[in-house]
């Protein structure tokens, strides 16, 4: 979303030998996603991959020393705004142009894994139940920042990481996605979600291992080959499907 960050990335690569383009996106700003389909649809004529690597995180909910910067049912309602709901909306406006045989990557976390182990047996039910669609998804969503905001989360079956929480829907999202895609005979089209490690970036105040390192599974998962049977709708760890999620 930043210009400056964007253009400096690109001649980053640039000196790498490669020859990426540059164009803006906030995926809080629905009118941004739509100039940014316009522009892929009206240059390319529509879109082969799709990463959606967009997101935030409070460095208080991954290192425990760190003091928080924001009280939980602030942390709760902007992080699953950009990571859930904001990256919802890009795949909805985005989805219309993906042509035959393309492939969507959806940067998910271990923390959703984790935290899919720390809700109510109830709530881990319905999540990885196979009929959860897509509204019955926002609604738990929405129902994790509500019962933040009220302090009774831990109370209503839901886990004490607003990214962890965030991140385990966005899974569950790109199961439903896979199969709401099928549903509908989309040809060839599929969708994982991935994590990529602990990588050394700002997010994670450069602990971890490299982005080159970060980048083998999501790069695995949109280059999967032409009319695949598995994986669709699940979520990678190192290139293979993780067990214990859709």
């Amino acid at each position: 979303r930043d210009d400056s960050r964007g253009q400096a990335a690109v001649q980053a690569l640039e000196k790498e030998g490669l020859h990426p383009k540059y164009h803006q996106l906030d995926i809080n700003d629905h009118s941004s996603i739509v100039r940014l389909r316009d522009f892929l649809q009206n240059t390319y004529q529509g879109l082969d991959v799709l990463v959606n690597n967009a997101g935030i995180l409070y460095q208080s909910e991954l290192h425990s020393e760190v003091p928080a910067t924001a009280p939980f049912p602030e942390m709760a309602e902007k992080t699953c705004q950009t990571n859930f709901f904001a990256t919802l909306d890009v795949c909805e406006v985005l989805f219309s142009i993906l042509r035959p045989h393309a492939r969507v990557c959806n940067m998910s976390s271990g923390l959703g894994r984790w935290s899919l182990e720390k809700v109510s047996q109830s709530l881990k039910d319905r999540l990885l139940s196979s009929d959860i669609d897509m509204e019955e998804l926002i609604n738990i969503v929405r129902s994790f920042v509500k019962a933040a905001q009220e302090d009774k989360h831990l109370e209503q079956g839901f886990s004490d990481n607003a990214y962890g929480m965030s991140k385990l829907c966005l899974t569950v999202m790109s199961t439903i996605q896979q199969r709401e895609l099928d549903k509908k005979g989309a040809e060839d089209i599929v969708v994982n979600a991935c994590t990529p490690g602990l990588v050394a970036t700002d997010m994670t105040n450069h602990k971890g291992i490299t982005i080159d390192e970060g980048a083998v599974t999501p790069v695995f998962a949109v280059l999967l080959p032409p009319n695949i049977s598995e994986p669709r709708g699940k979520f990678l760890r190192n290139k293979e499907i993780s067990e214990g999620m859709k």
